[in-house]
């Protein structure tokens, strides 16, 4: 499976299959709070923040890695987790999220993306 790109909502359904093929019942993915959007599917965060840099124009300070547990409830399917989220630069020391403005962007672009 290679990385998506995901602009437009796409169905949870899809966020299952593509689980089944990776790790089972998780998905890595990188939010770009700037833009909206984010990229899916990747073996890595890393990988899949350093495509919607070159594609997308994304910058550093902008992008968060997650997964998604799409079999999980509504309230416990986002893992605020990456080792892409280690920014002292702007001011993220651990591998979570910090800021709590950040942490509720990030959840608000995953619910306008990902629907039932």
């Amino acid at each position: 499976m290679e990385i998506k790109i995901i602009k437009n909502p796409i169905r949870k359904r899809e966020l299952l299959d593509i689980a089944k093929e990776k790790f089972g019942d998780l998905i890595k993915a990188v939010v770009d709070v700037e833009q909206e959007i984010m990229a899916i599917g990747g073996e890595l965060h890393a990988d899949e923040e350093v495509l919607l840099m070159e594609q997308c124009g994304s910058k550093r300070e902008y992008t968060w890695g997650i997964n998604l547990y799409p079999k999980k409830s509504e309230d416990s399917w986002i893992e605020l987790d990456s080792m892409i989220n280690l920014k002292p630069a702007y001011g993220n020391r651990i591998r979570g999220i910090e800021d709590e403005k950040t942490k509720e962007k990030i959840k608000s672009i995953v619910k306008k993306l990902v629907f039932d």
